[in-house]
């Protein structure tokens, strides 16, 4: 018993030269040394607080710009470029960038949202996967006090009503472009009656943006080529992918193996290259006319393998830069309280081999 009630009375005198060391002072009574440890952490605690206010106070009064920009395929060539037009735009304005690739994902995209909230976003620029989604994130971007603006693709309701300013292509226009020029070379070269030559138009019909360029695409051509016999126009739907988009054009020539020469123009630019690919496999790109949408992949097969190499022969060219650059300007409007326009559409100029670098400039490299 005198050995326990001895061993009790050292640890407590330990405690006490410890808490003794950590205030700076002799070690006195346990109590003294006690009241004196008390007093150090409600003082470190305070200043803490103190600190933390300050940090807070700090970042508020610095106004710092923070933008995320979440897009649906951040591994694309379209959303790279533009991603990264958007980033110099923020950047040039004072602010920090965070670029995320939701990976096509709707659930990687929820939680890129959130996380843009979380992390005090000033504003978010956004490509949705799911536009049926539209209304959460607006409700979300709402709740948080955040401006958000959506690049290429709507955030949408059901009736198709914008729910957040908009920046995108001139949908229908550029799907007429290409249908125009088409039909120019169906003229140039005698194909408008030729019961072999058919016409496929890649289609994306789950993506709002997307479905006036096959529109377009469709009523110029069938407008300037009446003669052309309607039953020789097929369509494949697909998600924007370039693998997608060479499984449903493959399908549809293999399933037609009556048309030798095959017209193709399309929603993007992947769906194009995978028609391009498809062709190729079935041995049919000799003769066949794709045109592209973006002439950012375009611009690589004529590079990769010259005017001859390849039967992407067109594409209707329109600056990922314009659609990243002009995002950031409408939502930076937002932020300082401007009014800012709904819709902001670019334009586009179909480019080929022999004028794709003069016309596309440094985006041909």
């Amino acid at each position: 018993m005198k050995k326990v009630v001895a061993m009790m009375l050292a640890l407590t005198l330990s405690a006490g030269m410890l808490a003794g060391c950590s205030s700076g002072e002799t070690p006195a009574a346990t109590d003294d040394a006690a009241a004196t440890e008390t007093e150090d952490t409600a003082a470190t605690d305070d200043a803490a607080a103190e600190d933390d206010a300050a940090a807070e106070d700090t970042a508020a009064a610095s106004g710092d710009l923070l933008v995320y920009g979440i897009y649906k395929a951040g591994d694309q060539t379209w959303f790279l470029d533009e991603g990264d037009a958007a980033k110099a735009a923020v950047e040039a304005a004072g602010g920090e960038f965070v670029y995320v690739d939701a990976k096509m994902n709707p659930e990687e995209y929820l939680k890129a949202i959130d996380n843009a909230i979380a992390n005090n976003a000033s504003g978010i620029v956004t490509c949705t996967p799911d536009q049926t989604m539209s209304q959460a994130v607006v409700t979300k971007c709402e709740e948080a006090g955040i401006p958000v603006v959506a690049a290429d693709d709507a955030l949408q309701d059901e009736a198709g009503e914008k729910l957040a300013p908009w920046v995108g292509i001139n949908a229908y226009v550029i799907g007429e472009a290409n249908g125009e020029w088409l039909a120019n070379y169906v003229k140039e070269n005698n194909l408008a009656e030729n019961e072999e030559v058919g016409l496929l138009i890649m289609t994306m019909d789950t993506v709002s943006s997307c479905v006036p360029r096959a529109e377009g695409e469709y009523d110029k051509f069938t407008e300037l080529v009446p003669e052309f016999d309607t039953a020789r126009i097929f369509k494949a739907d697909y998600d924007g992918t370039t693998d997608k988009g060479n499984t449903a054009a493959a399908a549809v020539i293999t399933g037609h193996p009556e048309i030798k020469t095959w017209l193709v123009t399309g929603a993007n630019e992947e769906g194009c290259i995978g028609a391009v690919r498809a062709l190729e496999s079935a041995g049919l790109d000799k003769d066949a006319c794709v045109v592209g949408l973006g002439a950012y992949m375009a611009k690589d097969e004529w590079n990769n393998k010259g005017a001859d190499g390849t039967c992407m022969k067109a594409s209707a060219y329109f600056p990922a830069s314009a659609v990243g650059e002009g995002s950031v300007e409408v939502l930076l409007g937002l932020i300082n309280g401007e009014d800012v326009p709904m819709e902001t559409a670019v334009d586009a100029v179909v480019v080929t081999p022999d004028d794709y670098k003069e016309v596309m400039g440094k985006d041909a490299e």
